[in-house]
């Protein structure tokens, strides 16, 4: 199969629920502000908007890669704005609209908001790929940690002054491995 018939194939909801969920009250003085500010989650916890995205997305056979060429942005963030963690600009709203054939005013109205970084669902995460990645971290943080301080002293790595990529790598035993780099500015802490 294809990588293109792969992304047609996806199936759109499971896409969402491999978003993180949300479950905020109707009181919830941050669901108010989300929907002040356009970018409300659905049931799943993504945005109201991510289905219209991975549904034209499935349609046009696009994968994230090819969208972000067209975007000028990295595969991850283009992920994260589908997912609504990501601030889209102007200029992103106008491309998607074109590249997926989504009405502009109706892609501005909803992804025009604030994202809504940070929503993690259940811990330790219950999807697979998900709980591994959080497994590398319970795993390996701290050796990350004392690496990181040696190198840079104290402070910690941006996780908005950031960068992500995924790269696929094959050995010569024809084993599949992935790649993630993790690129975020270092932030000394200082003293009082």
């Amino acid at each position: 199969m294809s990588d293109t018939s792969k992304i047609a194939t996806l199936d759109v909801s499971a896409a969402l629920s491999l978003g993180p969920t949300c479950s905020l009250s109707s009181g919830s003085t941050r669901k108010q502000r989300h929907t002040r500010k356009g970018i409300r989650p659905s049931s799943t916890g993504s945005p109201v908007y991510s289905k219209t995205l991975f549904d034209a997305k499935a349609t046009k056979q696009l994968s994230f890669e090819r969208i972000a060429s067209e975007l000028g942005r990295g595969e991850v963030a283009v992920a994260a704005l589908f997912y609504g963690q990501a601030q889209a600009s102007a200029e992103d709203i106008t491309k998607l609209s074109s590249l997926l054939g989504v009405p502009r005013d109706e892609l501005e109205k909803s992804m025009g908001g604030f994202p809504d970084r940070g929503r993690a669902g259940p811990m330790p995460p219950v999807e697979p790929l998900i709980y591994r990645l959080y497994e590398v971290v319970q795993n390996y943080g701290y050796a990350f940690k004392a690496v990181m301080n040696e190198k840079f002293g104290d402070g910690i790595m941006s996780a908005i002054a950031f960068s992500s990529k995924v790269e696929k790598e094959v050995d010569g035993d024809g084993v599949t491995w992935v790649n993630i780099t993790l690129r975020g500015k270092w932030l000394p802490f200082t003293r009082f």
